[in-house]
């Protein structure tokens, strides 16, 4: 048996979030729980486990999701590097001061 994982509290939050908004969207859709599972390719209880934001589910299972009903839009620029200031704080910091070219007198 796999050790349980302790998730930090803001994990835990937005997956909870996550998984109301999933429901949310399903149910203005009016789709029902067998409908969205079938479409989804998992069982009923699976999606219920999403709704409630478990972190037990895989994130492809949360992403087909998404995309049933047209919301995968938006993950693909989660991590982005247009979205991630400190990386690109920290890219810019190891970035050399000075370039020389071969044949540069410098």
């Amino acid at each position: 048996m796999k050790p349980q994982i302790s998730l930090p509290m803001n994990v835990k939050k937005t997956l909870k979030k996550l998984g109301h908004d999933i429901r949310e969207a399903r149910i203005r859709r009016r789709i029902s729980m067998k409908l969205m599972a079938d479409r989804v390719g998992t069982t009923r209880v699976t999606l219920h486990s999403i709704e409630v934001g478990s972190s037990q589910v895989s994130m492809g299972l949360y992403a087909t999701c998404l995309y049933v009903l047209g919301l995968l839009g938006n993950l693909n620029t989660v991590a982005d590097i247009a979205n991630d200031k400190v990386g690109q704080a920290l890219a810019s910091d190891t970035l050399p001061k000075r370039i020389k070219t071969k044949g540069s007198p410098l």
